[in-house]
């Protein structure tokens, strides 16, 4: 392709570059080499293009001509701004224009010039106001420091949620974001105003959101199951946009600025404490700023919309990912748990609280429940077990004997004699008269412990012999003197001699 490209092309390949597309991606997009469009970019920023019609200040070492006149819109420019920003389309801004200011262009200018100027309008933010009970916002900051008595400090996360209505808001600090001390001061918050909002509009933290998306986020399994025990819904924002939760963004900035700044404590009891004294008789009693209304009488109006208290708190456990070993277990706090068979080497939720382990797949369906093992234990369930992988003596020797009836009374009989004779031992060699059905029909085995019962024969390579035996007694045919089809010797003798075959 030539270096030298038409206007409109120069034209695009800068505006692409305002919108900040990269150079590679203009390239491929539109088709020039990225040297080409390097080069144009560079040298916008070098000179300003010449028009027709302009008073030649321009740079006249550029060589990149326009054509065509200066839009007619150019003296209409504030005009068609102020028209933008109040949401008219170019339809309506046209026939203003026409009406009120004799506007002698055409409506495709009009288009072009709006359509120019729409990167370049600011539009106005939105400003979103929730009915009673409808909603609240949560976040974190930074709290004041812990001071501990050999002078340490530790930093402390000050959680904090606000009721969108009535500003009604709640604080307390600790020391991690982590997925349970987050949802014990989420509970501790609806405890504290007495009901539960319809939705919590939470930040992306990792404690509450797996992987953020505007449009489906996937919630932390715990999250989730904390919503449902509330009858609440959780709403994440959009990342990277705190005017979304602008409410509680500046209600964290406030308890900073006038509980926290300046103070520190020596324990977390200590600040949670100051904090509630502080929200009762400081926060509760000013008048908003945008309400014009003191926070504890909107408070007391919204009250009564919030959605009733449960009887119980929420279940505390731990959770988190495992994943499937080799044997079919899984180890949670260093004791082992096994999953169902076609589970092995994948990913499983594990949740325990001290007393039981649940197991749950990713669809979060429970696979199954354990009693919680001390540290080195395993628990493994019987069905967990594939039946080719049950040896027969873990099934016991009843069920191996129920085994043997089915080969024969002799095949019973011998074993329960062996069982009585061998003792624990025993249980081996039952083990290998149920194997002898590999090689050897039910008939020859039934016989074979018919004879070792009555030689008293409880070894199994006894049994082994005595069932040869049969199989050799089986195979060796006895002579036949007499039968329908053989004629008796004398009379061959007379059939030879009537024919003087001997003579």
């Amino acid at each position: 392709m030539s270096n030298t490209l038409k206007v409109s092309m120069i034209e695009t390949i800068r505006e692409l570059a305002k919108k900040g597309w990269s150079i590679r991606k203009i390239s491929e997009e539109l088709g020039p080499h990225r040297n080409t469009v390097r080069k144009y970019l560079a040298e916008e920023s070098k000179c300003t293009i010449s028009t027709a019609g302009s008073d030649g200040g321009a740079d006249p070492k550029c060589t990149i001509p326009t054509a065509g006149r200066q839009s007619k819109c150019t003296v209409f420019d504030e005009y068609i701004r102020e028209r933008l920003k109040l949401g008219l389309s170019a339809q309506r801004i046209f026939q203003d224009l026409q009406m009120e200011k004799g506007f002698e262009g055409s409506y495709e200018s009009v288009k072009r010039y709006v359509r120019k100027l729409g990167n370049d309008v600011e539009l106005p933010f939105r400003r979103m106001e929730a009915l009673s009970g409808t909603e609240c916002q949560v976040d974190y900051g930074t709290g004041a420091w812990i001071v501990g008595a050999d002078g340490k400090r530790r930093k402390t996360h000050l959680f904090r949620v606000v009721l969108s209505c009535s500003r009604k808001a709640y604080s307390e600090v600790s020391f991690t974001q982590e997925a349970e001390c987050f949802l014990r001061a989420l509970e501790n918050a609806f405890r504290h105003f007495g009901g539960v909002p319809e939705t919590v509009v939470i930040d992306n933290l990792k404690a509450g959101v797996i992987k953020p998306c505007v449009y489906d986020p996937e919630l932390n399994p715990k999250l989730r199951d904390f919503a449902a025990h509330y009858s609440t819904c959780i709403l994440p924002s959009r990342v990277r946009t705190p005017r979304h939760k602008g409410k509680v963004e500046r209600q964290v900035g406030y308890a900073q600025d006038n509980a926290l700044k300046g103070r520190s404590f020596k324990s977390l009891a200590e600040q949670n404490a100051h904090l509630r004294d502080w929200e009762i008789h400081v926060a509760d009693k000013r008048i908003h700023g945008t309400t014009r209304r003191q926070v504890q009488r909107m408070f007391e109006e919204e009250k009564p919309h919030l959605r009733a208290l449960p009887p119980d708190l929420f279940p505390a456990f731990q959770e988190g990912r495992r994943k499937v070993h080799r044997d079919g277990h899984v180890e949670i706090a260093k004791a082992y748990y096994s999953v169902p068979p076609e589970y092995t080497r994948r990913e499983v939720w594990v949740r325990h609280d001290g007393r039981l382990v649940e197991i749950f797949n990713d669809g979060m369906d429970r696979l199954c429940v354990h009693a919680q093992k001390e540290p080195g234990q395993r628990s493994t369930r019987r069905e967990h077990i594939p039946p080719e992988k049950i040896a027969n003596p873990e099934l016991g020797n009843e069920w191996m004997l129920r085994k043997a009836w089915n080969i024969g009374d002799g095949a019973h009989a011998w074993a329960k004699a062996m069982l009585a004779e061998r003792g624990i031992p025993g249980t081996r060699v039952l083990n290998g008269l149920l194997s002898l059905r590999k090689k050897h029909s039910k008939e020859a085995i039934d016989t074979g412990c018919e004879k070792a019962l009555e030689a008293q024969e409880f070894s199994l390579k006894g049994l082994r012999r005595h069932i040869a035996n049969r199989s050799e007694t089986q195979q060796t045919l006895p002579f036949m003197d007499k039968h329908p089809l053989i004629r008796a010797t004398a009379e061959y003798e007379q059939i030879t001699n009537s024919k003087g075959l001997f003579q």
